[in-house]
């Protein structure tokens, strides 16, 4: 493994590393300060003419207000506060903190605090990659993240992701600095605190934010195994993963406990799909949208729809059918449902028996296949799913400009991407920590395959990786080229 080391041999501590940082930045002051204000522009575009306050942001900022007003973590319903646990605290505390110092529901005061957040985790990433590769790639992952129109978007949307992609490139870059230690058979254990409590911070904005938590616990046993075969202790490889494990899991305790003691059931994080307990989850209707969604556009053409809106057969794709009778029977299924539209117990076990006859027939289209392209379809579709461009951005005669749009977005995610597999071919070995990026990477793209609803933005919390393997790529050629 190799080892950052100052010159006399001795692997940094943490004020060492904070010392490189600040030599790194006044060293090339105008190069991040000019940066940063061109990132802080592209936000502010974004803030000024595409800010999104969704479904889901309503929700975060009710639950948010109820918190703070009330003492209640719950959502209003008729006029009354009930408690639930459909949502995570982790955004409804961020939320309510601002709405605290700015007022309640002020959402322009939530984007502008996001964004200066997203500027700060374009220094993470920078950091990042100046710890695994060198502090030419640390300035242009700083260019890369702090120009990424992706990560821009985001942090002008009442929404997740700002924080979590944060907290994810933070925990990544305090496990390089403790990766560096660990080589000597130590352990640095501000570093490792520093991975424990970022990923908790992931856990409580999301659910899926414990995939990061896997990453680590996989990547070191890996190499607490590989110490044990080379005789060496893997004591500090160990302990390192034991203090993650604890500081990562220990904010879910008061949030188990409230769950309990108010709920009346044991609830460590959220309900898969953010559900009541007495709302029906149509499990059936779900496990049968899997047997043939593959892409962004039929989640908001049909799965959203469902329940309360009618689902359009036409807008169905021909491998949702198999064959005439079963074509037959899935358009007297939608017709039967279409007639409310409610999901009710029949016609959710009705379309339950039809997924498991698609399953039965085709198991390697829906064990392998769907999620295969599932996941192509999150990492390649142009992110466009907050701005104006249609979902069906490839048919030009609906919207020219919104397709245009779509097409560059598009463009340039498959150079963020291509220039990221580069650096898989060309010199991901000479990455430090490759593995643990590698592996958490691979974790999450497969993870999101399972998914019924195909959302690019569950990629973003990648990014960071992409932006640094991009940026080791993009080094290497301008050292070639030089």
């Amino acid at each position: 493994m190799a080892l950052a080391r100052n010159r006399s041999g001795q692997v940094p501590n943490a004020k060492c590393y904070i010392r490189n940082v600040l030599r790194m930045l006044l060293r090339h002051r105008r190069f991040f300060l000019g940066t940063a204000l061109a990132g802080l522009v592209l936000r502010l575009f974004f803030f000024l003419y595409y800010p999104a306050v969704t479904d889901d942001s309503r929700i975060y900022a009710d639950l948010a207000s109820n918190w703070l007003q009330h003492g209640i973590y719950g959502t209003t319903q008729a006029g009354e506060i009930v408690p639930a646990d459909t949502r995570l605290p982790g955004y409804p505390a961020f939320l309510a903190a601002i709405f605290a110092l700015f007022g309640i529901g002020n959402f322009r005061a939530v984007l502008l605090a996001q964004i200066l957040l997203d500027l700060g985790t374009c220094l993470i990433i920078a950091d990042l990659a100046r710890r695994a590769v060198s502090e030419q790639a640390a300035r242009i992952a700083f260019v890369l993240a702090a120009l990424c129109p992706f990560l821009a978007n985001y942090a002008a949307a009442a929404l997740t992701e700002t924080l979590e992609i944060f907290f994810t490139a933070l925990a990544l870059d305090c496990a390089a600095a403790g990766l560096d230690r660990l080589g000597d058979g130590r352990v640095h254990w501000q570093a490792w605190a520093g991975a424990g409590a970022s990923i908790g911070a992931c856990i409580l904005l999301r659910p899926d934010g414990g995939i990061l938590l896997v990453a680590f616990a996989v990547y070191l046993s890996f190499l607490g195994g590989m110490r044990w075969r080379e005789n060496s202790s893997p004591g500090p490889v160990f302990s390192a993963g034991m203090l993650v494990c604890l500081l990562a899991l220990a904010p879910l305790a008061p949030w188990t406990i409230r769950n309990l003691r108010t709920l009346h059931h044991l609830q460590p994080l959220a309900p898969r799909y953010a559900t009541a307990q007495d709302e029906l989850v149509p499990r059936g209707f779900i496990r049968w949208v899997r047997t043939w969604i593959a892409n962004y556009a039929s989640v908001e053409e049909i799965y959203w729809n469902v329940p309360g809106g009618k689902i359009d057969p036409d807008k169905l794709p021909a491998r949702a059918f198999d064959t005439p009778p079963q074509q037959a029977a899935t358009l007297a299924l939608i017709a039967d449902y279409n007639q409310s539209p409610e999901m009710t117990p029949n016609l959710d076990a009705r379309f339950g028996e039809l997924a498991a006859q698609r399953i039965r027939e085709h198991p390697v289209r829906y064990y392998v296949g769907l999620p295969a392209l599932r996941i192509a379809d999150m990492w390649l579709r142009p992110r466009t799913e907050i701005l104006p461009p249609d979902v069906r951005w490839w048919e030009f005669n609906d919207d020219p400009k919104g397709s245009v749009m779509a097409v560059g977005f598009g463009l340039l995610n498959l150079a963020y991407v291509g220039a990221a597999l580069l650096a898989a071919f060309w010199r991901f070995s000479a990455v430090r920590c490759a593995g643990l990026l590698v592996v958490f990477v691979a974790l999450r793209s497969a993870f999101l395959g399972t998914l019924e609803n195909p959302e690019p933005r569950y990629t973003l919390e990648c990014y960071p990786v992409i932006l640094l393997a991009a940026a080791a790529s993009l080094g290497r050629v301008s050292r070639i080229s030089g």
